[in-house]
């Protein structure tokens, strides 16, 4: 059994409050017939097929494991693995620990990784094997040297492969054609994101109902269209209140809000705090740099 990834929003939002380290990587050839019996698992790894042919029982739930398909272990899982006799299994492994450490408004948050459960685990299926093959192996030919230069690269490659996975399961659960519409409704967005927009504006681009639209620009996207849309005009906010000298009320008619205290607004509900307080702060850390 392969499971299927559908909500990328939560997925990609869990991931990106994660930091990584590579505790081991490498490939191992099973024997013929080869068999691990149960046991628990102490650190979340990742398992990517290469060759052969065998099972794995993952908390109940057996699987069959050939070229492609991706094994995502984590901490307490109780497994059973098996090989075919005549033809033995081949894998790419990582080792990895992790922690949560992100921003949210302007407030660093910290979680040791008892308190965080790690958002994939079980059998997956991979559509581009060859791009996932290849970073494998790029982390693999790091892990024999040594130094901080390359641990950092460890840590981009990891996270990219990680990348690399979501866009792989996100392309097998939506159309060529469907992200096709979404991509040029968001480039529509990034260049008229100051004009008023409506959701019907961009279902009507897009040749979809309001709520079919909405439906699969959240799915690909995390944000609902107007939620997108919010965010890239704060941002763009962002930018002028710290490195421009144009007051609040101009700032808020260039990314598209007439009202200044709606804006305003909004603004403190995604930040943390008012545009006024936001660029009094930026600005005061740009003279002291």
């Amino acid at each position: 059994m392969s499971y299927i990834v559908r909500d990328f929003g939560s997925l990609l939002s869990s991931l990106n409050e994660l930091t990584f380290s590579i505790l081991l990587a490498g490939s191992k050839t099973f024997p013929p017939g080869g068999r691990k019996r149960r046991k628990k698992t102490l650190y979340p790894s990742l398992w990517f097929i290469t060759k052969g042919s065998g099972e794995i029982v993952m908390n109940g739930k057996k699987s069959e494991l050939s070229p492609g398909k991706l094994v995502i272990f984590t901490p307490g899982m109780s497994c059973d693995k098996k090989s075919d006799s005549n033809d033995p299994l081949e894998i790419y492994f990582i080792r990895f620990t992790y922690a949560g450490a992100f921003e949210k408004k302007e407030q660093w948050y910290f979680k040791h990784p008892e308190e965080i459960h790690f958002p994939l685990q079980g059998v997956y299926t991979i559509k581009n094997s060859t791009g996932v093959a290849f970073l494998f192996e790029e982390i693999l030919s790091l892990s024999k040297r040594r130094g901080s230069a390359i641990a950092f690269k460890k840590k981009i490659l990891f996270q990219e492969l990680l990348l690399t996975l979501i866009q792989d399961f996100h392309s097998q659960t939506i159309s060529k054609d469907t992200k096709q519409v979404i991509e040029e409704t968001i480039d529509y967005i990034s260049h008229h994101y100051h004009r008023a927009i409506t959701l019907s504006d961009l279902a009507k681009m897009a040749g979809l109902s309001n709520s079919h639209y909405s439906r699969l620009f959240k799915k690909y996207i995390g944000y609902s269209p107007i939620e997108y849309v919010t965010h890239l005009r704060i941002d763009r906010a962002k930018e002028l209140l710290a490195h421009s000298d144009r007051r609040i009320k101009e700032v808020s008619l260039s990314v598209g809000y007439e009202d200044e205290l709606y804006f305003s607004r909004i603004f403190k509900k995604i930040v943390g705090v008012s545009p006024t307080q936001f660029s009094d702060e930026k600005k005061m850390a740009n003279h002291l740099d």
